[in-house]
């Protein structure tokens, strides 16, 4: 899988969507750091993530942004996304290939060099690891050292997604020691400081 290495952000939705956030989305796309969104949303109806899934989706589409479903498979395939990512609880890799066909998949692997070489061989497209800071975006029991990064870059050319408390002030350290991409959602949606256009920009 190909990217931007301009564009590092993986980009994660907030837990609410309202009115507002499509035009928020769409001025953060536009300073084009974000080759990745995933829409998590835990407490909606599957009707109304389908409505909501669209609208970004286009959006996504306009910005030429992937377009991928957090933990849903079957949502994944409804919206037609570009990709669905799985944690350990998740359905298996190989069911979801199944189901989606030739899509992105990517896989949690928290701070286990075992569940990275599992994810590997599976052929997962991307390998996200974290929490690396604290966050309260969720509740994280894992948190890797800074140099899981390195030892997975030895076993593989999988680009490979830091996670957890990522911020203007710690997201270069990541970057220098070999993520590709930046899972970030807090820093964003709820900074109390920046707008979510301004805490993008100041990722350069």
């Amino acid at each position: 899988m190909r990217f931007n290495k301009k564009k590092f952000v993986y980009l994660i939705s907030p837990l609410k969507i309202d009115k507002t956030f499509y035009q928020h989305l769409e001025n953060v796309l536009m300073y084009k750091k974000v080759s990745f969104f995933q829409l998590r949303l835990k407490n909606e109806k599957f009707s109304r993530k389908i409505i909501i899934g669209k609208k970004i989706k286009l959006i996504c589409k306009r910005f030429k942004v992937k377009f991928l479903i957090n933990d849903d498979v079957y949502l994944a395939k409804k919206l037609k996304a570009d990709g669905c990512h799985l944690g350990q609880n998740d359905m298996g890799i190989n069911k979801a290939k199944k189901l989606i066909g030739n899509k992105i998949i990517g896989i949690t692997c928290h701070n286990s060099i075992k569940l990275a070489k599992v994810a590997i061989n599976n052929k997962a497209d991307y390998l996200a690891f974290g929490a690396f800071y604290p966050t309260n975006t969720k509740k994280t029991k894992y948190r890797p050292p800074l140099a899981i990064l390195k030892k997975v870059r030895k076993l593989t050319n999988i680009p490979i997604v830091a996670i957890g408390g990522i911020n203007s002030e710690n997201y270069k350290k990541l970057l220098l020691n070999k993520a590709n991409l930046l899972a970030i959602s807090g820093y964003v949606w709820n900074n109390k400081k920046l707008k979510p256009f301004e805490a993008i920009k100041k990722l350069k």
